[in-house]
């Protein structure tokens, strides 16, 4: 991103510059990580209206941006007994009026006692998600379907049981599954793979920790979590990867601490994901995948957030065990539309 130096001898002129620099060029224009916090920054105050609206809409327009459906899940996580999830269910039901469904797709995630009575009583509109499945880690398959043999495998939790419960989604690679139950990027890999192979769809959950924002290893930590799914599906996947496969960013200090990454940290992790995957898997699949953002989202910042080009939707947690809250989050999708101009 070109920079004004606030020590120029002449003010004016390095404006005046950078605003040509800017517009003649795309690259420069690609990566402004967020175009309404830095807008003053690039124009000045005294330009005239309507150029600066026009610029405004056209830097949106320029930005690597999706093209899939946005999309909205809740991640109940270890929460509910059958009284609650009851009540939850109901308080989702009774708001899923107020959300504009067309413009949004949305998916639940209870625990797995509770995913049959979800999946029985919920409205058809949402989806239901699993919080996990399970994989033997130490399977090798070149054909990447990593099917197991046998059924030892006690607490474990199985994706042709979800196939046969008619669960559609799965959750995988959450951090927590990852910093406290040891899931590894490997194991991940193998996790999507699987079950790809056995038809349900996925979210894949990418993102740092406080510690490697700070010493600067956070594309590092991400391209590797990446690296990892790509690997395990193999091309005949590839062209699924955006109705099927959606990442989930969560930076981990910002999960369930009320703190949430600025826009411009977001938009930058997002871009650069999907750069990756344009790099990496191939410029269709760049664009038709779908990036969440999760990290203390809520109906307070979801407006904000949503304006960004290159978020494609939210991995709720605390938020998504309130009804009217989560329906909130939901409709933030036409907010997205219109700052991207769809």
């Amino acid at each position: 991103m070109t920079m004004i130096s606030t020590q120029s001898t002449n003010a004016s002129s390095a404006l005046s510059s950078t605003k040509v620099s800017l517009l003649s060029s795309k690259r420069n224009i690609t990566k402004m990580i967020n175009v309404q916090n830095d807008y003053d920054r690039y124009f000045p105050r005294n330009s005239n209206k309507n150029e600066r609206k026009k610029k405004k809409k056209n830097d949106l327009m320029i930005r690597m941006s999706g093209t899939g459906k946005f999309i909205v899940g809740g991640n109940w996580k270890c929460n509910g007994t059958r009284d609650s999830v009851k009540e939850l269910v109901a308080a989702l039901n009774s708001n899923v009026s107020k959300v504009e469904t067309e413009n949004c797709e949305i998916y639940v995630c209870p625990s797995f006692l509770h995913l049959n009575y979800v999946k029985e009583n919920i409205d058809d509109r949402f989806n239901v998600c699993a919080q996990n499945s399970w994989v033997e880690a130490s399977l090798v398959d070149p054909e990447h379907h990593y099917d197991s043999t046998t059924g030892a495998f006690t607490g474990e939790i199985s994706v042709e049981m979800l196939e046969d419960l008619g669960i559609p989604w799965v959750l995988l690679g959450h951090s927590e599954r990852r910093t406290l139950l040891g899931d590894t990027d490997a194991i991940v890999g193998k996790k999507v793979a699987h079950a790809r192979y056995h038809g349900l769809n996925v979210v894949v959950c990418v993102g740092e920790s406080l510690d490697e924002r700070e010493n600067g290893t956070t594309f590092d930590v991400i391209y590797k979590q990446l690296k990892a799914v790509a690997k395990e599906i193999d091309d005949r996947e590839h062209s699924s990867w955006g109705s099927s496969v959606v990442i989930a960013y969560e930076p981990i200090w910002a999960i369930g601490t009320g703190k949430v990454a600025t826009p411009d940290q977001v938009q930058e992790v997002h871009s650069k994901i999907r750069k990756w995957l344009k790099e990496n898997v191939s410029a269709e699949v760049a664009k038709a995948t779908r990036i969440q953002y999760g990290g203390s989202v809520n109906a307070g910042n979801c407006a904000e957030l949503a304006k960004l080009s290159d978020i494609d939707g939210f991995l709720v947690g605390g938020a998504s065990l309130n009804g009217e809250d989560f329906s909130a989050i939901c409709n933030a999708s036409s907010i997205h539309y219109k700052a991207i101009g769809r």
